[in-house]
C-alpha cells in the first residue's frame, strides 16, 4: 500500500490551533507521510469527499463560536442539503482546543465531530478535548491523543511500519527560503487598503489616532486609556457589540536585540519563496521586505513560546548543555520544568534565545518563519456608536503591566504599544479593521436592556447606550463596578448625563470605597423587584461583559437569586429560566481571560 497523504485542517483564533496543526504536520513528516496543512477557509471543502486521511484541529471562541478562519467551512458543512453519506470515504479525527473556564468548552470540536458522523465519515478515535486550564496546558490531552491517532494510522496503513522515520534531532526543511536582494524599494503602500475594499485582516485601514488619554487617577495602580481613531474614508461600518481588531508592533529595543542576536542586518531586503506547493507566502508581508519590517510588524518575538518552539530549537543546537535542556523542555516529561521556566514567569521567545546563545548563533534565517508565528491581532470592544460619533471609533484599553520573577516587568504587547503612541506630538496611524462581536442588542423599541459591565467591560455598553439613545430606545439599566468612584469610574459623566436625560438607570459598586467590598453582583441582587419586572413582565434582555474569572458566574448566581426573590421561583425553575434566556439570546456574555 502506498504512503498516505495526511491533510491537517485547522480553525485558529489566537494561533494555538495553528501551532498544533503544524506540530502534527512535523510529526507526520518525520513518519515519512505526505502532509498538507491549511486553515479551513483556505481549503476547497468540496475536495473532502476524496481525501483519505484528515485531522481537524479546531479552537472554540467567544460563546461557542468557530474561529474566523473557519466560518465559511462551518456554514458549508452544516447545510441541510448535504447528503447523509457524503463523507463515507473519509477517515478522520477531531482535536479540539478549548478553555474550561468558559461555559461552552470545546463546543466547536464537539459539534464538528457529531456532524462528521452524520455525514458518514469514519471517526478514527474519540474527539480530543484539550483544556487551556490544565496545569500542563493543552498538551496534557494532545500528547496521548496523538499517540492514539498514530497507532490507528499504523493499523490502517501497515506499510508505514516498515518505513524508517526521520530522527527527532534532524531539522526538517524550512517552509520558506529567503532571497536577499539589493537596492529594491519596499512598496510604501503595503499598509494601505484598496479604497473600495472593506478593511480586513489582510487589507487593514490606517486610522489616524485623534487622542489617547489616561482615564484613571494618577494614583491608581492601573493605566487605562480612552483612545479615539478617525476612520473617514474607510468604508467601515459597525453596530453596538462589534469589536475593532489591530496588530501591535514589537518595540524598537526588541527588534534591535533580535537582529543583533541572529546577526541580521535590519536594512537588508529579501523576497520569500515557499518550499512546498501547498504553502503560500504570507499576504501581509510586502515583497520585497526589509528584515526590520519583518521583525517589527510580523514576528511574534515577545510572546511566551509554546512547546513546539523548543522542539524546533533543539534540532539546531550543537552545544551539549543547551541541547539537553531544549530536548527536556520538548518532551512530555519536561512539561513541569518548561512551565516553571517559561509559562509561569511569562518569559518571551526573545528572552529564551538570549538564554540559549549558542543555539541562537546556529539559527539559519530560512527557519525564522517556522520558529516565530505571526503576531496575532488583538480585539477591543468598540466603546462608541457611529450614530453619536460619525467616522470615529473609540476604545477603552487597560495597559497590561505586571511583575514576575523576571528582572524586567511584563508588558502587554498591544496595550503598551498603544499607550506609547502620542498623537499630540506627531501624526499617528494604526492599521485596523472591524468584525462582528458576540453581543446582539434587541431591535424592538420597547425591549428593556440590562447591562452588567465592571471595569473595561463597560466599553460595549457605552456603544450600545449611545446607539439606543439615538434610536429613542430609553429603557436601559447599567450596573457598573470598579475599585473607586474617584480613581477608575469610567465614563461617569456619560452615565450622569444619560441618567439626567431619563434614558438610563445606573447602579454602581465601588469595591474599595468602604470597609465591606461591594461588587456588581451585590447590586444586581438588591434590585430583584426591578429586574424581575423588566425581564419577566417586559421581555428584557440581560448582558454581562468583563473578565472571565469569578465575575460572570457570580452575576449569573445573582440573577438566579433575582428570579427566586422577585418571582418566587424555585432553584430548579430559576436555573431553567436562565438556560431558556441563554438559548433565546436574552442572556448574553462577552468575557475574556
Amino acid at each position: 500500500m502506498s504512503i498516505p497523504t495526511l491533510l491537517v485542517l485547522y480553525g485558529s483564533q489566537t494561533g494555538t490551533a495553528e501551532d498544533t496543526a503544524h506540530r502534527i504536520g512535523r510529526q507526520a513528516q518525520r513518519k515519512r507521510l505526505h502532509v498538507q496543512i491549511s486553515p479551513l477557509d483556505s481549503y476547497n471543502v468540496a475536495n473532502l469527499i476524496s481525501e483519505p486521511l484528515v485531522i481537524f484541529v479546531c479552537a472554540t471562541t467567544g460563546q461557542g463560536d468557530p474561529p474566523d478562519n473557519m466560518n465559511n467551512f462551518w456554514r458549508f458543512l452544516f447545510r441541510k442539503s448535504l447528503p447523509a453519506g457524503s463523507l463515507c470515504q473519509l477517515e478522520c479525527a477531531v482535536l479540539g482546543l478549548g478553555d474550561s473556564s468558559y461555559p461552552k468548552f470545546n463546543f466547536v470540536a464537539k459539534k464538528l465531530h457529531k456532524r462528521l458522523v452524520q455525514l458518514g465519515a469514519s471517526i478514527l478515535l474519540p474527539a480530543g478535548l484539550a483544556d487551556d486550564q490544565h496545569d500542563l496546558g493543552p498538551d496534557a490531552v494532545v500528547d496521548p491523543w496523538l499517540r492514539s491517532f498514530w497507532e490507528r494510522v499504523l493499523v490502517l496503513y501497515p506499510s508505514l511500519g516498515h518505513v524508517i522515520p526521520l530522527r527527532e534531532d534532524e531539522p526538517l526543511p524550512p517552509r520558506y527560503i529567503f532571497h536577499f536582494v539589493d537596492d529594491v524599494k519596499e512598496n510604501p503602500d503595503h499598509m494601505s487598503p484598496k479604497r473600495q475594499m472593506v478593511p480586513s485582516q489582510v487589507h487593514s485601514f490606517p486610522a489616524k489616532m485623534l487622542y489617547n488619554q489616561r482615564v484613571t487617577d494618577a494614583s491608581h495602580f492601573q493605566d487605562v486609556r480612552h483612545i479615539e481613531f478617525d476612520i473617514t474614508g474607510s468604508n467601515i461600518e459597525f453596530a453596538a457589540g462589534d469589536v475593532v481588531m489591530m496588530r501591535p508592533n514589537n518595540t524598537q529595543e526588541d527588534v534591535q536585540q533580535f537582529c543583533q542576536l541572529l546577526r541580521l542586518d535590519p536594512n537588508a531586503q529579501f523576497t520569500l519563496t515557499a518550499t512546498d506547493s501547498n504553502t503560500t507566502v504570507p499576504a501581509r508581508l510586502p515583497q520585497p521586505c526589509t528584515v526590520e519590517h519583518l521583525v517589527k510588524h510580523y514576528l511574534d518575538i515577545s510572546a511566551v513560546p509554546r512547546r513546539s518552539y523548543f522542539e524546533l530549537l533543539s534540532t539546531f543546537a550543537t552545544n551539549d548543555l543547551e541541547k539537553e535542556k531544549l530536548v527536556e523542555f520538548s518532551s512530555a516529561q519536561g512539561q513541569d520544568d518548561l512551565h516553571d521556566y517559561c509559562t509561569r514567569p511569562r518569559r518571551t521567545a526573545l528572552e529564551v534565545l538570549l538564554d540559549f546563545p549558542h543555539t541562537a548563533a546556529e539559527l539559519k534565517v530560512d527557519y525564522i518563519l517556522d520558529l516565530f508565528p505571526d503576531i496575532q491581532p488583538r480585539s477591543f470592544s468598540i466603546a462608541s456608536s457611529l450614530l453619536a460619533h460619525p467616522n470615529r471609533i473609540q476604545i477603552l484599553v487597560a495597559v497590561v503591566r505586571y511583575k514576575t520573577k523576571m528582572h524586567k516587568p511584563r508588558n502587554g504587547l498591544c496595550s503598551t504599544w498603544l499607550a506609547s503612541l502620542n498623537p499630540a506630538h506627531e501624526e499617528v496611524y494604526v492599521p485596523l479593521w472591524v468584525k462582528k462581536g458576540t453581543l446582539r442588542f434587541p431591535s424592538k423599541q420597547e425591549t428593556p436592556v440590562i447591562m452588567v459591565g465592571p471595569g473595561t467591560g463597560v466599553a460595549p455598553f457605552r456603544s450600545a447606550l449611545q446607539e439606543r439613545v439615538a434610536q429613542d430606545k430609553t429603557s436601559n439599566v447599567l450596573f457598573f463596578g470598579s475599585r473607586s468612584e474617584f480613581k477608575d469610574y469610567f465614563f461617569h459623566s456619560d452615565w450622569q448625563d444619560t441618567t439626567k436625560a431619563g434614558h438610563l438607570t445606573c447602579f454602581t459598586a465601588f469595591s474599595r470605597d468602604q470597609e465591606d467590598k461591594i461588587y456588581v453582583q451585590h447590586r444586581v441582587k438588591e434590585q430583584a423587584k426591578l429586574l424581575w419586572d423588566l425581564i419577566a413582565n417586559r421581555g428584557g434582555c440581560f448582558y454581562i461583559a468583563g473578565r472571565a474569572k469569578e465575575m460572570p458566574a457570580s452575576v449569573r448566581e445573582a440573577l438566579q437569586e433575582v428570579f427566586k426573590q422577585g418571582g418566587g421561583l424555585s432553584s430548579e425553575e430559576a436555573d431553567q429560566m436562565l438556560t431558556t434566556m441563554e438559548q433565546t439570546g436574552r442572556l448574553q456574555s462577552e468575557t475574556w481571560s
